[in-house]
């Protein structure tokens, strides 16, 4: 009971294979995880959060839910914007900027996290939700929505 001479025992090597190998062809016929998105676009559940959309006509007009009848037109008023969207955004994307002589609502993507508060609190519901996620860019300048005069947007 000894150890035979030399010290060192004879090792049977078995030949098995690698876990690694079976993990690997066993993927081979199994469906892929992924999808083909660029050709195929995937559906959005309904309240996803996709680039949020100012529309400068409703910002102006208060509705004090009274019916369509019943509203309240402030465009000729300089500064009309109440400012709620940028005190409630969480990371600063939104600022008022001057544009002739007017204050308007600049958003910019780049700070956004898509948390959506702006549109929770706006109360003229001029800031809404989008399904357009799709922002990649190599010019961060485009991702900045910079404001317009409102006789560009009626044409």
């Amino acid at each position: 009971m000894g150890l035979p001479i030399g010290g060192v025992t004879k090792t049977s090597k078995k030949s098995r294979i690698s876990p690694i190998f079976k993990r690997a062809a066993s993927h081979i016929f199994t469906k892929p995880a992924t999808t083909k998105y660029p050709f195929t676009k995937p559906k959005l559940p309904k309240d996803s959060r996709g680039q949020v959309v100012y529309e400068i006509k409703d910002c102006n007009v208060i509705d004090f839910g009274s019916g369509d009848n019943f509203r309240l037109d402030v465009r000729s008023i300089v500064g009309s914007n109440c400012h709620v969207c940028e005190r409630d955004c969480p990371t600063n994307a939104i600022s008022i900027v001057e544009v002739e002589g007017k204050k308007r609502v600049q958003i910019d993507l780049n700070k956004c996290i898509f948390c959506h508060q702006c549109v929770e609190s706006c109360p003229r519901k001029a800031i809404t939700s989008s399904e357009l996620y799709e922002l990649a860019t190599t010019d961060k300048g485009a991702l900045v929505m910079k404001p317009t005069n409102a006789k560009e947007t009626k044409q």
